[in-house]
């Protein structure tokens, strides 16, 4: 993959004086897109000019038909290459963090979590607070600390559904702390969120995240339906003479508190 994408972002550079967007066709507008979206995962590396360079050249005399200047020896050397680029990103993601990190620390009823995420309550809500093995909807608005959007249900305006325990620490261990109808702000350190790996070339390795998370509601599991056949084995080993007593109580309900709302 990381030779697939430094070859389609060498021809991005190489061919940046291709055409407004206006004048492309549809074939050309979905080549365009490719090198952007193959381009955008390794954008993180923060290639320099001089970098640059090189990955164009051996873009173009791999088109071009011509004698590789280097053997297929270099794929391992690529990748510690890409290896220690990424410990750069990382660590200055890092340092740049903690000015912000610390200031939002002392942000008006901010708490901050013993795993380092930061707290802010919005709003407070009115319903129940949801546990980690719960299923939840949520509207969310992620940024990085500069203000800039990386992803956003409120701009798509379609809610996000999804189980508190397979998303990132900050959101398992934040959102909990989010009654349903209430709004938070979860600062989150980079080993709360993504780590040093970063996410598919949008958020990168080390980064710290900034969302507001608003708890619409925690969904009930939904009711899985039995198999026909296990269905008619039911009705089969059930007496059909026997009804239940008329004098029998209801059985328990669940407590309140264990209710998933």
């Amino acid at each position: 993959m990381n030779k697939i994408a430094l070859a389609v972002l060498a021809c991005f550079i190489a061919g940046s004086a291709i055409a407004e967007e206006k004048t492309m066709t549809e074939d050309q507008k979905t080549l365009y897109f490719l090198g952007k979206a193959v381009s955008s995962k390794i954008k993180q590396f923060n290639f320099t000019p001089e970098e640059t360079e090189y990955i164009v050249m051996g873009f173009s005399d791999t088109l071009a038909g011509e004698k590789a200047k280097v053997d297929d020896s270099y794929g391992m050397k690529l990748n510690e290459y890409l290896g220690k680029k990424q410990e750069a990103v990382v660590a200055a993601q890092k340092e740049a963090a903690k000015p912000f990190l610390e200031k939002m620390a002392n942000e008006p009823g901010a708490q901050k979590l013993p795993s380092g995420v930061i707290y802010i309550p919005v709003k407070e809500g009115t319903g129940v607070n949801p546990k980690a093995s719960d299923m939840v909807r949520v509207h969310y608005h992620g940024t990085f600390p500069d203000g800039k959007v990386f992803d956003s249900s409120v701009e798509r305006g379609t809610p996000a559904e999804f189980p508190l325990s397979g998303v990132i620490p900050c959101w398992t261990e934040g959102v909990q702390k989010i009654k349903v109808g209430g709004k938070a702000k979860l600062v989150c350190p980079s080993e709360t969120a993504y780590g040093d790996q970063g996410a598919g070339g949008a958020i990168p390795g080390g980064a710290t995240l900034v969302f507001e998370v608003e708890l619409l509601d925690i969904l009930k599991p939904a009711a899985v339906p039995a198999h026909p056949a296990k269905k008619e084995a039911a009705k089969a080993a059930k007496p059909a003479a026997v009804k239940p007593a008329a004098a029998k109580p209801a059985a328990a309900k669940t407590a309140p508190a264990e209710v998933k709302k």
